[in-house]
C-alpha cells in the first residue's frame, strides 16, 4: 500500500509539519460486502471509504473511490449483478485522493463520463492536493471531468436525477450532492456530504487558496438551511455506517434515516473549523 496521509485521522489538526505522513488506516482499503442503504442507493465502498452506487433503469452513477479501492469496488459493483458497462456516470465529492483517486481507473473500465465541482476540475486533472502540490504523497491518477458541474446544477440517468452542491472550503470545488428517494411509501432527501473539516488545510499563512475562510464560513450558513433525512458522508465514522448496517433488519424502521443528524453534524464541524481557525491565527501571531 503506497504511503499516505490518513486525512480521517487529522480532521483535528489543522496544520502538521509537512514531511509527517501516516499509513492509511486498514479500514480504508478492507473489503466489505456491498448492500442497499435506501430507494436505489447501494454501498458499493470498503469498510472506512463510501463509495455510493445509484442504480436506475438506464444504468448506474458512481460516487467517489480512492485508487487503491478501485478493483474492490468494481468487485461489489458486479457482485450486484451490475456489469461495469452499466456505469454509465462518475460523480465526486472532492479532488483528493481518499475519494477522486479511483476515477481514472473507473473511467477506463467503464466508459463512464465524469461529473464534478467546476473549481475542482483543474484539481483533478492535474492530480494533486491543492496547496500542498509539492507532496508527492498526496498525489493521485489524473482524470479528465467531462462535465464541470456547478451549484444547483443535476445529473439525470434513468428518471433519477441527482443535485449538485457547491460546499467550498475543503476544497475549492468541494460538492455535496442531494437525491430524493421513495421507501414504504415515504419521499426522504439523502444528501451526499462532500466534507467540512480542515484537515491539512492553511486558514491563515499562506491560505490554501484565496478565500478559504470565506468559503467554509458560506457553506456552514448554507448546510443551517438543508433539509434532509438521509446523512450520508465521505468517511464512514462520520454518520456511523457500521453501527447503522448493523441495525438493518426486515420490517424495522431504516436505520440510516434520521432527521437533524446532518445539521447537528454540521454545527459541530461548524465549531471545530472556528477553533482551528482561532489556533492558526495565535500560532501566527506568535511566530511574528
Amino acid at each position: 500500500m503506497r504511503r499516505a496521509l490518513a486525512l480521517a485521522a487529522v480532521l483535528a489538526l489543522a496544520a502538521l509539519p509537512a514531511a509527517a505522513q501516516f499509513k492509511d488506516p486498514p479500514s480504508w482499503t478492507r473489503p466489505t460486502q456491498p448492500f442497499r442503504i435506501i430507494g436505489n442507493v447501494w454501498y458499493v465502498g470498503t469498510e472506512g471509504l463510501p463509495s455510493y452506487l445509484i442504480r436506475t433503469p438506464k444504468g448506474a452513477i458512481l460516487l467517489d473511490v480512492m485508487t487503491e479501492n478501485a478493483e474492490a469496488v468494481e468487485a461489489s459493483i458486479k457482485a450486484l449483478g451490475v456489469p461495469l458497462s452499466d456505469v454509465k456516470v462518475l460523480i465526486n465529492s472532492h479532488a483528493h485522493f481518499d475519494h477522486a483517486g479511483g476515477l481514472a481507473k473507473l473511467k477506463a473500465d467503464t466508459g463512464a463520463y465524469l461529473a464534478a465541482g467546476a473549481r475542482d476540475k483543474p484539481i483533478l486533472e492535474a492530480g494533486a492536493y491543492p496547496g500542498w502540490e509539492e507532496r508527492h504523497d498526496l498525489d493521485f491518477p489524473k482524470v479528465k471531468v467531462d462535465h464541470p458541474i456547478n451549484d444547483g446544477e443535476t445529473v439525470e440517468l434513468g428518471g433519477t436525477v441527482i443535485t449538485a452542491h457547491a460546499e467550498p472550503g475543503h476544497t475549492p470545488g468541494c460538492t455535496a450532492w442531494t437525491l430524493p428517494v421513495v421507501e414504504d411509501g415515504k419521499t426522504h432527501t439523502v444528501f451526499f456530504d462532500c466534507s467540512t473539516s480542515v484537515a491539512l488545510n492553511r486558514l491563515v499563512v499562506r491560505p490554501q487558496y484565496p478565500g478559504i475562510v470565506a468559503d467554509y464560513r458560506k457553506t456552514f450558513a448554507w448546510l443551517k438551511t438543508v433539509k434532509a433525512d438521509v446523512f450520508l458522508a465521505p468517511h464512514a465514522e462520520i454518520f456511523d455506517l457500521a453501527g447503522k448496517r448493523a441495525r438493518i433488519k426486515a420490517g424495522a424502521p431504516n436505520p440510516f434515516v434520521v432527521p437533524g443528524e446532518l445539521r447537528a453534524y454540521a454545527a459541530k464541524q461548524a465549531q471545530a473549523f472556528e477553533a482551528a481557525l482561532a489556533k492558526q491565527q495565535a500560532e501566527a501571531g506568535a511566530k511574528s
